[in-house]
């Protein structure tokens, strides 16, 4: 069947053509509003199905779209799918929050993920012949590092856990992924990696450290909004 007729989506009511070619997707719908509003210039709103708002706009006159996508990567999975496959998207930057899994982890640190280690079932759809390394596309991984290194913005860069599970059962369970060297958890990214991979196409999660799993710690609300800024700062310089 032809992209074409998979628009609008159920989730989506956008057409094609309304959405740019690089998407910065935060988890919460309001963050994807203060983004539009904040940094893109003519912004319009194309998609409010479900409350997940969807904006296209200018960034420094280079077109650029910014879309939530709820939680977890059953959520992720069905917007980045249709992003990729209908509309003709071809570069996803997940903005979010991530729990500090290292000690040398502080709150407003920003990580780059590298690779997702996941507890989900997500990559089973694929029927390979062994375990899927869900991954972010390199030459976004390399402009995001250049970006922050001129923006002097402190980047760590490696593995992380996207977990399905947000009250684990096992108390222990965090301590087990840090002992294999994992920075942090967040819930999504492995289930974008995985959709970039099978539809050729390029992704990167960027986070923000919100809570330091070691010490309790945990942004404010306050803290959160200015620790997020500098990161969708570095999302939007690194396409320029």
């Amino acid at each position: 069947m032809a992209a074409e007729n998979h628009t609008p989506t159920p989730h989506n009511s956008a057409v094609r053509g309304e959405i740019a070619k690089t998407v910065i997707m935060p988890g919460d719908p309001l963050r994807a509003k203060y983004i539009a509003e904040t940094f893109l210039q003519n912004a319009r709103l194309y998609n409010q199905v479900r409350g997940v708002f969807g904006y296209t706009g200018l960034y420094k006159g280079l077109e650029v779209s910014v879309q939530a996508h709820g939680m977890g990567i059953p959520s992720i999975g069905i917007y980045t799918y249709e992003l990729y496959n209908f509309y003709d998207v071809e570069n996803i930057i997940r903005v979010g929050s991530a729990g500090a899994m290292q000690s040398g982890l502080k709150l407003g640190d920003i990580v780059a993920a590298l690779g997702a280690c996941t507890d989900s079932d997500y990559a089973a759809q694929y029927n390979l012949p062994g375990t899927f390394a869900p991954i972010c596309t390199y030459h976004l991984l390399e402009k995001a590092a250049a970006t922050a290194r001129k923006l002097n913005v402190p980047l760590h860069i490696g593995n992380i856990l996207s977990s399905d599970i947000f009250y684990h059962a096992d108390p222990d369970v965090n301590k087990k992924w840090a002992e294999m060297g994992v920075l942090a958890v967040e819930m999504e990214a492995a289930g974008l990696y995985c959709n970039a991979a099978k539809a050729g196409k390029n992704a990167l999660c960027l986070t923000t450290i919100s809570d330091q799993i070691i010490t309790g710690e945990r942004m404010s609300v306050e803290q959160r909004q200015l620790g997020f800024k500098t990161m969708v700062e570095l999302a939007l310089e690194m396409l320029c």
